[in-house]
């Protein structure tokens, strides 16, 4: 009878540090996922913040504004465009090197 006690309190102990062991394993993965949690959230905000300055850096007037005093671009006289539909440029071997 006392080694089938001294079994049990071995079993017993044995249990305890199992479930030390997974509470403390637990906890760290709550810590880590709280982490994660609030590096995606700083991730999401630097993710609007860079469409926001996308949306700003393509408007039409900037760039235009950016052609026209840093690269001294004018856009061209309507007497001076000419556009090309695919057919004539297939009909055309000059322009045939340009199609995709």
């Amino acid at each position: 009878m006392f080694k089938l006690n001294i079994f049990f309190v071995v079993v017993l102990i044995a249990c305890a540090l199992g479930i030390v062991t997974s509470q403390h394993t637990a906890r760290k993965l709550f810590m880590a996922l709280e982490n994660e949690k609030e590096i995606e959230q700083k991730l999401d905000v630097e993710w609007g913040r860079l469409q926001l300055e996308q949306s700003t850096l393509i408007m039409h007037g900037r760039i235009e504004h950016i052609a026209r005093e840093h690269l001294n671009m004018m856009a061209p006289a309507a007497s001076n465009i000419q556009i090309v539909s695919i057919d004539a440029a297939e009909d055309r071997p000059d322009l045939k090197s340009l199609l995709p």
